[in-house]
This record gives C-alpha cells, structure tokens and sequence, in this order.
C-alpha cells in the first residue's frame, strides 16, 4: 500500500494506525432523544409518549443527548449545537420536531426541512443547513393537520402550511472544520432569504450529557466564564478544556437538570435548570441563568435583526485538552482549507464520474451517510433495574421489551438509519450502510460490521441485535454478503491485498448467527425457514411477526432463500479464507452441503416434492403450513418470491484448484448425490473466464423470475423494480383461511393500512436496499454466462439484453430518482414545485425511506440516507461500467 498524500487520506492512515484519533469528535448528536425506546420508563411501553418533544427541553435524558447539527466526543461528554428564536415560536427551536406514531396518518414523520450538504470521514469537515421559518413553527397545526386527514390522504407537511411562500425563512448553515483532532471550529452563517427585515436570535451552545443524576458514580463536571466570551472547563473524563464564543451579546449558564417542578407539576428543588436559556430568551426570565456564570450548560446568545438578502456570522471554538484556545484569526482560513480538502478528497474519489450531477448527489449521500453516525449508549440491564438514584421502574418492564437482552451494553459510534425518527441501529440496515461507508471510509465499515458481533451486542445463542424497538425480532441476515462487498471495496481502496484478518474475525463471528437461525428459525430441521417479517413489514396476507390463527406457520419464500444466500457469503468467505489457510476447506464443504439441502427444500426434489416453487405460475410463494401437516401457497407475486436470485456465487476456478479437498467433496455430491446437484446451477461447468456458478434458481427458473420482473405491468417501474406485482392493483388478491377472508392491493405509495403502524410500505413501493441486491445479483449471473445470455427487456417489448445491461438499466432508473430529467424536475420531489425550481431548493436532495412505485416520489422518512445512500455505490459502479465500455 503506498502511502496516502491526500490530507484526509493522511488523516484516516492515522487515525488506522493509532497516532492520532481525528475520529474521536464527530457528529454524533441525534437530533432526537425524547421519544426513543432507551428513555421510555413507563408501564405499557409506551415510548413515543413517555417523554415528548414537549419535555424534552426541560428534562434531562438518561442515554443520550439530541440537538441540531450536534457535535461531540465519541462518548458524548461534551456536546456542541446550534438553537435558534425567531420572535414568535413559543420556545427556543433546540431540537426537530416531528409527529410520533400515533399522530401522523401514515406514522411518525419529521416535520422540518434540513439537508446535510458535506462532510468527511474524518469530520475534519462537515456541514449542514436548516430551514427556520421566521413566522411562527406550525407545531399544533402539523399535528391537527395531520390527526384530520385519513390514510388515503398524503401527509401535511412543513412546506404544505405556506410559511416558505415568498421566502420567509432563515438558511442558517453550521459548518464544523478540525484544527486538530481536538481543536473544533463551529461557524453559523445565517441568511434572510425574505423580502423583508426580520428577527433571529442565534444560541450555539455547549453542555454536559448528563451521567450525573442517575448515580454516585460520577462526579459532576463544571464550565465556568473566564472573561467575555470565554469558558473553561472540566470532567473526571474528558479533562479539561477551552470554549470560545466571538464576541456574543451576553453568555448564558444553567444545568443540564430535570425542571421538575415543570414536567411533573409538583415541588421541586431550585436551580438553574435544562430550560433556563429558552426561559430566558423566551420569557425574559433572568432567574433561569446562574448569575455566577458557571454550571453545566452554556449558550452564547447573539440577537440581531437582519435586512431582506442580509447576513450574519456566529463563530465558536472549543479546544480539548487546553485551556487557551488559537482565538479567531485564521478561524475562516483554516474552514476553508478544510473545505478544499474535502473537494479534493473527492474529486478523488469521483474522478470517474463524468456527469456533475451524479457527482453532487453522491457526495450528499455521503454527507447523509456521515452526519448519521450516532454516539448510542444502552444498558439493558441498567435500564430494566432503573438507577440508584431514580424512582424503581414498574416491575412490568422486567418481562416486557428487551428483557430477554440484559447483557446488551452498548456506548459505540454507531451508523444509524435516520437521525430523527431511528435514531437507533438497525442490523439489515447497518450491514447496507458499511457497503456504502466502504467507498470512503472502509476501516469504519470493518468495524461496524464486526461491532454488532461483538460479546457486548450479540446474544449468547447468536442472534444479532435486530433494532431498539425490539432485540429479538428478525433482520434478513446480509451480514456476511456486507462483508465481501466491504472486503473487496477495501481492496480496491487500499490498492492492494484484501484485509484477511478481518474477514476471519467477521466469519467466526458469523458461525454463530447462522447455528442461531438453524436451531431455530428451522423448527422442523427441514432447511425451510420461518424467518418471522424478516424487515418487509406489511408486504405479506398476514403480519408475518404475529402468531396465525388456528396454530399455522408459515414456510417463507424469502426467509429460505436468505438463508441460502446466507450459505453462499459464507461458502465465499470460506473459499477465500482457504487460498490462505487450509483448515478453511472444511467450512466451505459445511456451506456447500448445507447450501444443497436448502435448494432441496426451497426447489423440490421430485414431482411429488414442489418445494416453494410453483410449476404453474413459475414463481416462488409463501406456504402456509396447516396444523395437520398440510400446505397451502399464498400465491401473491411480491419481491419474496424474487429474492431466491439473490442466491448466487460465482467462483474462479484457479480458487476452487487452490483447495483439492473441497473440489474433491463436490465431485463426491456430483456422483452419490445427483438428484441434489441438478437443482442448482451447474457448478460443475465453468462458464465465461473459467468461473463455476452456485444458484438457487437454475437458468429456466431465473429466466422465469426475470420474465416476471422486467414486465412494466408488473414489477418494472419508471423508477426501478416494485416490492409488490402491480397487477394487483385492479385485482387485488384474495385470499381465505379460516373462514376469513384476506386481500393485499398495489398501493405505490404511502401504506393504506395499519398494519405495522401505517409507517413504511412494501405493497408496491420501490425499496433501495432489494433493488441493490437485484442489480448485484445480475451482474453475478452475468459474470457466468456472459453476453450470449440475452433477456427480453421489458418483458413483451422483443429487446434483448444481457444481463449486465439489464442491470445497468435498473441502476439508471435508480440513480434517476435524483437526477433533473427532460423536464427539469427530479422524481423524488414529485409535485413539489417549491423543490423542484426554487434556486434555494432545487439542488437539496433528500434520500428517503422508499418511493413511489409509479411516480418515484420519495416517501416515508425523508433522511433516511442510510441504506437509501447505496445510490452511492450504484453511481460508482454505473461510472465503472461507462469507463469500461
């Protein structure tokens, strides 16, 4: 590996070997805490009203800290944020708002506007812009709003209530560049886009996570001002430090306490609480702030009214570890060199990419991607038990959520899907995060993979951690295909050998996760696996969490087939492990046995045994599995019946040659075990440059599959492939069990019922992290049989395309959710006009949960860069191909 002489490839070098940590500061803050799952002490479980957004800003948290465009410490010591007043909201704008689950007509929602602009992997650079309407915040009416309208209506949204009509709002943008590792610049530029005059208060702040209240454990920490503008302070952890405001109007102290007397409206103790600085700014109050001028919290406050195109700066310095910050001289020289670093960084990283568009809308799913690493900190045990020093929880809790997880003990960085409304990991999610992250920052993405592996996250029997809400429910386990993906991108990153250790250390953890889903998401040792909602939702006739009624199961299309892509990672793993190693041989014999009887169960021995595939439709379905042994399908053509593609390796034969043993076990199946070998593709028969082939689904079963999918009136979308056929939309399915009767429609868009609380839908959507996986799996076909494969595409069009086409064609349409098209107007934006031509908006991209199926409108979480950020990675690769062809 040659030595990198990129500054933030310098950076991330040191920060790998040890010698500085540039790391240690980033923007870990969640922009929401109250609502969360780790601050819900009640009864019923109730988090979502346990502690409001209404609380929020008087009560101190117990696990965390949120704020907008938050920064701190890798353990969230100290934390820096911006909070804003424009004159008319009834508190201080300190944190997002959004609707809980029960409020909004399609679930929770955030109700802001904020895009995150750029960022680095080191966060020697980032920033990002919030949208501050200078009319009062429509808090009660996006919640009557939205309690009025039904299921069938869109949501009410901030830019629905015509407070951004003629531009009457503040673009406050924050901006952090790093020094040093330690030494972190804040700047807050603020403009008046409106026609007229207006009024902004602007109050970076500085405090203290409060580990103080819950315990005898910790000391409290204290900061102090030492002359105008400038504070010290220090924490038995942190140590101390330096915190420079330039020249504010007035600085502002109180303590990160619980106003008690405020939330639970009964006595409480004096002091200076949470909410002195919004009780001062808001109310007048002067006896909200300490008037020593010290405690655990600090605002510096900077009033000011700016004309129409009018501006402001705010500038803040915070130095650890010394007690004399470098002060302000070459504060906007220093932003701006880090600022040209990260252009160069990528330019870099995008100098393939011809279009300047994909460019922009890569490097903001980047930015997306690296603002959503969150400092998460969680004790189950603790917060089962409650604190010391704390009321006891209701003894309820100790058989509720969670119980079942004590030894889960986490205080990680961790990639979340969305800062507002998952503020908390998520397994599947993660794994597709670390695919992304891998293009820039491949050391994070090991490390990410293996922390959810860890003894502190992983249960003792080897289930993975599916997601705060609950632990114990079922992600499609794409860990070890995350981990080739990651293993080859750092490769590529590197320039050099791939990073075995790593690979080793991630395959033995994921021994034990694939023993846990074979002891017990195979209840009858029949290799068809009943894998519960397995993280699609509403996509099936039943909630596939829940129990069915009259005792039935259900064999799942999709459970199985994950599990036997879960085979094939390990199987490749192995194979590459055993180019190093020969004792990995044994493994790769393991996978490969283990992955033939799955495509038994998954294909069907014989005519008297189907197996999940039905001969008269050509598509794999969901069984329902009746008390007396009989199976009934649920013949409902969804993305469960296309993932058994997903299934497929392919393999050098110059690897297989490095490993007899393994060669010599697969021609022993060949010979004893023929009536297995035929139902996978025929590995023994090496195809284009030599490679062996390992799939689920023959060339006349993926051929079907592909007919199906690549069909307009289908699954193929404008925008990509459908989670649901949309031939139900006229028709939808019926199906009766029971005496019920039950039916799924086509819905392209928002969720049309409740199931699953109405906040995400897989009944006809388009899914980014599916998508991806077609597309990967594709070009994985593709790679074995070459251009003389041919496909028609669209089904019924007479076009044929090989299978790389195929999937460069589903990447553009992917990629085109964000791009401007004929018209001008980006997709994901539909009908927003607002979004799509105002100068201040047009080129802000949003990467959202899912999107419509018909017209690529974005739905669901707006910030969900998370798995949403592998357009990234498919504009990468849609760069690869040009520049190879």
């Amino acid at each position: 590996m040659t030595k990198p002489t990129d500054p933030e490839r310098v950076r991330l070098e040191a920060t790998r070997n040890g010698t500085e940590d540039w790391r240690g500061w980033g923007p870990y803050v969640s922009e929401r805490q109250w609502g969360t799952v780790r601050e819900d002490y009640s009864e019923d479980g109730d988090a979502w009203n346990y502690l409001s957004h209404d609380q929020a800003r008087s009560r101190a948290y117990r696990w965390g800290e949120d704020g907008i465009a938050g920064f701190c410490d890798d353990r969230q010591l100290l934390c820096l944020s911006l909070a804003m007043w424009n004159g008319a909201d009834p508190f201080l704008k300190e944190r997002l708002f959004g609707l809980t689950n029960q409020q909004g007509n399609h679930g929770e929602d955030v109700k802001e506007l904020y895009y995150y602009l750029d960022a680095t992997p080191s966060h020697a650079y980032g920033k990002m812009l919030y949208k501050y309407p200078q009319a009062a915040f429509p808090y009660q009416r996006l919640i009557d709003e939205n309690a009025r309208r039904g299921l069938n209506a869109r949501e009410f949204e901030l830019i629905d209530t015509g407070l951004f009509d003629e531009n009457r709002y503040f673009d406050v943008e924050v901006e952090y560049a790093k020094e040093s590792p330690r030494d972190i610049l804040m700047r807050i530029v603020v403009h008046n886009r409106g026609p007229e005059a207006a009024p902004i208060h602007i109050t970076p702040q500085a405090w203290f996570r409060n580990i103080w209240s819950w315990s005898d454990e910790h000391a409290r920490p204290n900061m102090s001002e030492q002359s105008p503008g400038e504070v010290s302070g220090e924490h038995d952890q942190l140590g101390r430090f330096a915190l420079c405001f330039e020249a504010p109007d007035r600085l502002a102290f109180c303590d990160n306490d619980t106003n008690i007397s405020k939330v639970f409206d009964c006595a409480g103790p004096a002091g200076y609480f949470k909410d002195g600085v919004n009780r001062f700014i808001v109310e007048g109050a002067e006896t909200a702030l300490n008037p020593a001028g010290r405690g655990t919290k600090v605002a510096g406050l900077y009033y000011r009214r700016l004309p129409p195109g009018g501006s402001m700066t705010a500038r803040v310095r915070l130095s650890v570890g010394a007690m004399v910050t470098q002060g302000f001289t070459n504060f906007d020289t220093l932003v701006e060199q880090r600022r040209q670093e990260a252009d160069a960084f990528y330019q870099g990283l995008q100098a393939r990419i011809a279009d300047a568009e994909m460019r922009s809308v890569q490097r903001q799913a980047f930015a997306g991607m690296l603002w959503g690493k969150q400092f998460y900190c969680f004790d189950i045990q603790e917060w089962l038990d409650g604190d010391p020093r704390q009321p006891p929880p209701p003894q309820q809790r100790k058989r509720g959520r969670n119980s079942g997880w004590p030894h889960l003990d986490a205080a990680d960085i961790i990639s979340v899907p969305d800062t507002w409304e998952y503020p908390w990991f998520a397994a599947w999610d993660l794994a597709f995060h670390c695919v992304s992250y891998s293009l820039i920052d491949p050391e994070f993405a090991k490390r990410q993979l293996l922390l959810l592996s860890q003894a502190w996250m992983m249960h003792p029997n080897g289930q993975l951690p599916a997601y705060e809400w609950s632990f114990g429910d079922v992600n499609p386990p794409v860990q070890a295909w995350a981990a080739l993906q990651v293993y080859d991108n750092d490769r590529r990153w590197s320039g050099g050998a791939g990073d075995v250790p790593f690979l080793e250390r991630i395959f033995h953890k994921l021994l034990l996760n694939f023993t846990w889903w074979v002891n017990r998401k195979d209840a009858q040792g029949l290799n068809v696996f009943e894998g519960g909602f397995l993280g699609l939702d509403n996509i099936g006739v039943f909630n596939r969490s829940a129990p069915l009624p009259g005792g039935a199961s259900i064999q799942q299309s999709d459970g199985t087939a994950w599990m036997a892509m879960y085979c094939l990672n390990m199987l490749q793993i192995a194979i590459e492990l055993g180019q190093h190693d020969e004792v990995y041989e044994d493994m790769a014999t393991k996978f490969f046995e283990h992955f033939l009887f799955i495509a038994r169960a998954m294909n069907g021995l014989d005519e008297t045994e189907h197996g999940l595939w039905d001969d008269a439709d050509n598509f794999y379905y969901d069984q329902l599995c009746m008390p007396d042994g009989s199976m009934l399908p649920m013949r409902l053509r969804s993305v469960v019946g296309l993932i058994p593609l997903f299934a497929v390796a392919v393999v050098d034969g110059a690897a297989l040659r490095k490993l007899p043993g393994f060669l010599e076990r697969m021609h022993y199946f060949r010979e004893t075990r023929s009536d297995l070998a035929k139902l996978v593709s025929r590995w023994n028969d090496p195809g284009v440059n030599g490679k062996h082939l390992l799939s689920l689904a023959r060339v006349f079963r993926m051929s079907k599959l592909l007919e199906r999918m690549l069909d307009d009136g289908e699954f193929l979308s404008p925008h990509g492939v459908r989670a649901l056929s949309r031939a139900y939309f006229e028709r939808p399915y019926d199906f009766e069990y029971s005496g019920e009767r039950y039916g799924v429609k086509y819905v392209p868009a928002e969720s049309d019922s409740r199931l699953f609380g109405g906040n995400s839908n897989w009944r006809g959507p388009i899914w980014f992290p599916v998508n991806y996986l077609l597309i990967d799996c594709l070009r994985r076909f593709h790679q074995y049989y070459g251009d003389a494969f041919k496909i028609e595409c669209p089904t019924g069009s007479g076009a044929k395309l090989t299978l790389n086409e195929i999937a460069d064609l589903l990447a553009r349409r992917l990629i085109g959710l964000f791009l401007r098209g004929e018209t001008g107007a980006r997709p994901v934006y539909g009908d927003a006009a607002k979004f799509q031509s105002d100068p201040y908006f047009r080129d802000l991209i949003l990467f959202h949960e899912y999107f419509d199926g018909d017209t690529g409108r974005g739905l669901g979480a707006s910030h969900q860069t998370g798995w949403t950020g592998l357009i990234a990675n498919l504009i990468d690769q849609w760069a690869t191909e040009r520049q190879g062809s």
